[in-house]
Order: C-alpha cells, then structure tokens, then sequence
C-alpha cells in the first residue's frame, strides 16, 4: 500500500457537489410548485411507503433540514470519493437502500425523509473501514471523521429527540457498519514483504546476512590487517586491542 492510491480527480469535487445541488432543486422544485413531496417519504410496514427507501434521502422539511444536511454531504463525499473512489458508488447505493429498508421495518408510523440516513451511512463506513484496514492514512481518516461527527452517536436513540428520525439514523450507522465488513480492499490491507520473505532470497548473497552463520552467530567476515612490528596485542575478553610503541625524541637522545 502506497499514496499512490490516493488520486485527485474531479469526481472529488464534481460527486459531492452534484448530489448536494440536486437535492437543492428538488427541494427548490418543492417550494416553487408547491409540491407536497413528503408523502414519497419512507412510511414504515405500508407497501406504499416503500417508494421512500428511493425518495426520501432527496426529500427535506426546511432550509434548517436542508443546509444541516449539506455540509456534511460535501465533506464525506469528497471523502469517500478521495480515499475510496471504487468503492463509492457501491457504498451510496446499498447505503441508501439498505438504510430504507431497515428505516421501513423499525421505523414510527410517520413519513421519515432527508439524506441524514446516508450522512449515517457514510461515516459508519469510513470510521470502520479505515480501522479495519489498518492503514494510517485512512486511520488517520476515521478519527477525523469520529472528531467532526462523533456526537451525531447519540441521535442514534430514541429519547434524545423525538421530532428526528431516529431510526433512520439508526438504520444507516447499522448499513455502514455492514457494508464496510462486506467490502473487501485487499489494495488497502496487503502485507509488506521483506526481501528475507522472498522464496528466492538467497541468504549467500545477501550482504547483511553473509554476516552470519547458519546458526546465527556473527561472524567477521573482514580481513585483519597485518600488525606493524613494533605493536603489542592485548586481549580483554573477546576483544583485541592493538597499540603502537613510539620513541620521543628524549627517550633517542
């Protein structure tokens, strides 16, 4: 694993930006002819309100719905779009149907719409993922998202605020988590293989290794230089030390 994985492109920018725009214009298109669109919202256990599982990550109650919903969509799409361009597509799409799914089978009898279920998603997904893969980087991604978003945990239950679709938060933490283990990125978890690993390493040849014996040991493969004749060798343990007698100038006089 390397940073070149890790590419620029202008899907980074394009992604987010584009989703965030649509859901812009249908909310824009709602207002303005005055369409009542929340009845394609997500209504639980009714066949009919399944249509919301498609629909209501596009549908907001308000610009406060709205806008609290757009800044983080930018920010982890680019995200998402950055680290993990491949996995992208696959991540929004099952996120945003599993998410209704679950959303349809736990949810209140009530319409629930808006993108904070892929919000969810999203950072269930790249918290988990970069954990799982152990890579700095994306490591270093997750507890990024965990300090921007961490506290949006707690709308998870249901006696935090009840006017929010708690299960639809619920419902998209839960996808994330399940798609991050079902997605594998074998480019992202691959072992670093020393040489020593190698099958054709050849220890002979190596020239750290050629330092030692086939039990380990050291051994000095240098060629002692030749002693001059007027050194004495002392030996202190293992250790040898050469010194060299000189005569000053007096000692000849």
């Amino acid at each position: 694993m390397n940073d070149n994985h890790f590419k620029f492109s202008n899907a980074v920018i394009g992604l987010p930006v584009f989703f965030v725009l649509f859901i812009w214009v249908v909310y824009w298109a709602q207002i303005r002819f005055d369409f009542d669109f929340y009845q394609h919202g997500v209504y639980p256990r009714e066949f009919s309100g399944l249509q919301g599982v498609l629909f209501s990550p596009f549908i907001h109650e308000n610009l406060g719905h709205l806008y609290n919903n757009s800044i983080p969509l930018l920010v982890l799409l680019a995200a998402m779009q950055y680290f993990y361009p491949r996995q992208t597509f696959g991540v929004i799409t099952f996120g945003i149907l599993f998410s209704g799914l679950i959303t349809w089978i736990i949810g209140r009898e009530n319409y629930h719409i808006g993108a904070s279920g892929l919000i969810y998603v999203l950072v269930s997904f790249i918290f988990f993922k970069g954990i799982q893969t152990k890579y700095y980087r994306l490591v270093a991604l997750s507890l990024s998202v965990i300090l921007l978003y961490g506290g949006m945990i707690w709308y998870v239950f249901p006696d935090v605020d009840q006017s929010i679709s708690w299960e639809g938060h619920l419902a998209g933490f839960i996808t994330g988590f399940g798609i991050a283990m079902f997605y594998k990125t074998p480019e992202y978890t691959k072992p670093i293989v020393y040489d020593w690993q190698k099958p054709d390493f050849n220890p002979e040849e190596d020239a750290f290794m050629k330092h030692f014996d086939e039990n380990g040991n050291f051994v000095n493969t240098e060629i002692p230089e030749e002693e001059p004749e007027n050194s004495s060798t002392y030996f202190n343990s293992d250790v040898s030390v050469h010194y060299i007698i000189t005569k000053s100038d007096e000692e000849d006089k």
